[in-house]
């Protein structure tokens, strides 16, 4: 896969396919999250699907549907096709407003919408009264950097009015951009989800070569203590005491002081699928670790010497 660099859509709007209010769980305090489309990783036990295309994609809701098949009659020549009761899109192609305009019920909607720097600011600021106390605006995705160049700008911005500013990264992005985000990111998560680069290419699509090498330069840089690394905890791939071992002696021997955290499986993802028309990779049965299991890994780190482990 091509580095992220040579990715970026280099435009002067950016694909947004979710703003979350009041958000708590992705940063410290009161936050409003701008969820940015197009990730380079093709994880398999993804949460955001729908964030994964670079592309602006219809998604068909099929309880808005009142198979009137209006969007059969204005489609274009190989847009859709129309079977088993329901529309089929044909991502190859660019435009779909005219199934969005006249479908009478919103059944097909865009997964996405187009913001500039100044439309996206009003949103953001809407929130701006409940940002006291640590609060602010992160920023994921999909991942964010693949929009840079926007990214870049965003932050200067929120920078500029003083906003508090987190991002959420895989850290898959050339050192280049990624220096260019460090002095306007308050608070920076980071996932580092496989060590062994093999094992990480295969489950996500990418190898951690890159990954581990940006952690290390940030972990080394004056901006190590914006920084938590995070863990998605995910059965028989991320979840083994070698992994989490190999992860956490990877760190400490880096900077002694790092911040890190394990994020508990989460089974509801797999609802999101039917939506964008792909197959969730991972077993419908698998459940959350409970206390016992998640002690054990954090028993694991702690062995290390890691001493900032972050527990919810």
């Amino acid at each position: 896969m091509k580095l992220l660099r040579e990715q970026l859509m280099k435009i002067s709007k950016a694909l947004v396919f979710d703003i979350k209010r009041f958000a708590v769980h992705d940063g410290h305090g009161i936050r409003t999250t701008v969820f940015f489309k197009g990730c380079p990783l093709r994880c398999v036990w993804c949460q955001n699907p729908e964030g994964l295309s670079s592309k602006r994609n219809p998604i068909y809701f099929e309880k808005s549907c009142i198979h009137c098949r209006r969007c059969e009659q204005y489609a274009n020549d190989g847009q859709m096709t129309y079977q088993n009761d329901r529309p089929y899109f044909n991502k190859e192609c660019e435009n779909f407003d005219n199934l969005v305009k006249y479908c009478p019920t919103g059944a097909i909607r865009y997964d996405s919408e187009l913001y500039d720097i100044e439309e996206l600011m009003i949103k953001i600021k809407q929130d701006e009264v409940f940002f006291r106390e640590e609060g602010g605006v992160t920023f994921s995705g999909g991942e964010p950097f693949m929009q840079g160049d926007f990214l870049i700008e965003i932050l200067k911005r929120c920078h500029e009015e003083g906003i508090h500013t987190a991002i959420e990264t895989s850290l898959h992005v050339s050192l280049d951009l990624m220096k260019q985000a460090l002095p306007y990111l308050d608070l920076i998560y980071v996932d580092l989800k496989i060590y062994d680069h093999q094992k990480h290419q295969q489950y996500t699509g990418v190898s951690s070569h890159l990954i581990k090498n940006n952690i290390k330069y940030i972990l080394e840089s004056q901006h190590r203590d914006k920084v938590i690394i995070r863990t998605p905890l995910i059965p028989s791939m991320s979840a083994t005491d070698d992994n989490i071992t190999a992860i956490s002696e990877f760190l400490v021997n880096i900077y002694p002081e790092v911040k890190y955290e394990l994020l508990n499986y989460n089974p509801l993802a797999s609802s999101k699928y039917s939506l964008v028309g792909l197959e969730y990779g991972l077993s419908t049965d698998l459940k959350m670790f409970n206390q016992e299991q998640m002690q054990h890994f954090y028993d694991l780190i702690y062995q290390t010497g890691i001493k900032n482990l972050i527990i919810e």
